[in-house]
């Protein structure tokens, strides 16, 4: 029988697609990746990719798991296979408050947690740009960061279960709500960050967290981002932990802001090079319970933390949010970054990662490099500077690929020089091929082959993303 007809025959025509119907799946977000599936299919529950992977296991039919479509790696990319989109299994199953636990199955979106969380006085505590389109499998699938790392971790971190449909149909069900389960391999974290290259994530047990009672949310303007790490240190110090959030906005990514985002105001009353977004969360009553004077003790503490550094000189410049409209606006001009990063097609987008106190020579170190390399590039950037996570990125005078892999290879070498990572929260996908081939302890590599190879032995599971072959 052929191969669409069994596949409609297991989940219905009509979500089956293809010709004209798969167009919102042809090209990823940046439109730097595109491929014609063979198919898109849009299973409505973990049952229908069973079927799925039991006819494309029984073909040798490669198979793309897809969820929000929100990648800047060619993760998800589909040429001549089945794309597999989890958009219809968006199911909130239940959210335990007590338990502090949501169950949701994979194609569920960022924001739509956000908001069901948000009726039970908690939040799933995860948030980036993409947050209206990035689903759940996908998050999963690249072990996603965000702003809030700093105080909740990654995917990885805030995922206690799994549900999850092998390359043979077979389902591994690891739904469990434990905090510590200490029963052999942990399958679990072994899927997260795959890239669906060794099962289709269905479901998750995801952790929860209370919400907020009150924020302290300031924009801060340095002399120099050797000053940023000695700030977050004595944020972290005075608070007990609740800085939440720590990004870093130089003065490229600020003009960009008011030049290509319409109603975009600026941060200051003049522009500074080292600009920082700090924001303090508050759970406890005491913390968030206004006083006399309708002060708030969070943004109480967080002034007085900046006082002396103005007194002194450490700090330049500082804007207190003062409600939460001024608080939305300085998260907007943050989460605007791909739309101020991707403007320009000329790019060497990257997604490193560093330990926190070789950030800044990281950054006088490519200085001098790119100029070497490139006299007339320019570069942008943004960074979760609470957890090392710097998304640099350069616009090369010339669109020469010869050029762009030469300034790609001098920021990796400098990032590896440092301790540092090719790939912070992005994944691999295709464009980081190349880069795994390069870095990746071999041995690291062997046993990753050796592990696609036995749960996924026809390799039909996502091929040519993550592993590199052996003779890149």
């Amino acid at each position: 029988m052929p191969l669409l007809t069994r596949l409609t025959d297991a989940i219905g025509a009509s979500f089956v697609l293809t010709g004209s119907d798969m167009a919102p799946w042809i090209h990823d977000w940046t439109k730097t990746y595109s491929g014609t599936p063979i198919a898109v299919l849009r299973p409505a529950n973990t049952q229908d990719v069973v079927a799925i992977m039991k006819i494309a296991h029984d073909t040798g039919t490669g198979v793309v798991p897809v969820s929000g479509n929100t990648s800047v790696t060619g993760s998800a990319v589909c040429d001549n296979k089945l794309a597999l989109s989890l958009d219809r299994m968006n199911a909130v199953r239940e959210i335990r408050p007590e338990g502090r636990v949501a169950i949701v199955e994979a194609g569920v979106i960022l924001q739509n947690l956000h908001d069901a969380t948000a009726e039970q006085d908690l939040i799933f505590p995860m948030s980036f740009g993409a947050k209206g389109s990035a689903r759940i499998g996908g998050m999963l699938s690249t072990n996603a960061g965000g702003s809030n790392v700093l105080r909740y971790g990654n995917m990885r971190d805030l995922c206690l279960g799994l549900e999850v449909v092998l390359a043979d149909g077979r389902v591994m069900d690891l739904m469990s709500a434990l905090h510590k389960n200490n029963s052999g391999y942990d399958l679990r974290h072994l899927m997260i960050g795959a890239e669906g290259t060794l099962g289709v994530i269905t479901a998750a047990v995801l952790k929860l967290a209370p919400k907020p009672r009150a924020y302290a949310t300031a924009m801060l303007a340095l002399p120099a981002l050797d000053d940023a790490l000695g700030l977050l240190n004595r944020l972290q110090d005075m608070s007990g932990g609740a800085v939440e959030a720590f990004e870093f906005m130089p003065r490229a990514h600020m003009d960009g802001h008011l030049r290509l985002i319409d109603g975009a105001r600026p941060a200051f009353d003049q522009s500074y090079d080292i600009n920082i977004m700090v924001e303090l969360a508050a759970t406890s009553p005491a913390d968030a319970t206004p006083g006399p004077d309708g002060s708030l003790p969070i943004v109480t503490l967080l002034e007085n933390a900046l006082v002396p550094m103005l007194e002194d000189g450490t700090l330049l410049d500082a804007v207190v949010a003062q409600s939460e409209a001024q608080r939305r606006e300085m998260w907007e001009r943050r989460e605007a970054s791909a739309e101020i990063t991707f403007h320009n097609p000329v790019i060497v987008d990257t997604d490193i990662a560093l330990p926190l106190d070789q950030i800044a020579p990281f950054f006088d170190r490519i200085q001098s490099r790119l100029a070497e390399l490139d006299a007339r590039a320019t570069d942008i950037c943004v960074a979760h500077l609470g957890d090392g996570n710097v998304h640099y990125n350069v616009y090369p005078s010339r669109d020469d690929p010869a050029l762009k892999s030469q300034i790609k290879i001098a920021i990796e070498d400098i990032v590896q020089d440092l301790g540092g990572s090719f790939s912070a929260e992005h994944g691999v996908g295709l464009s980081k091929l190349s880069s795994m081939a390069r870095y990746k302890d071999p041995v690291a590599l062997d046993v990753m082959r050796s592990l696609k190879a036995a749960l996924d032995p026809k390799g039909i599971l996502n091929p040519g993303k993550v592993l590199p072959p052996k003779n890149v």
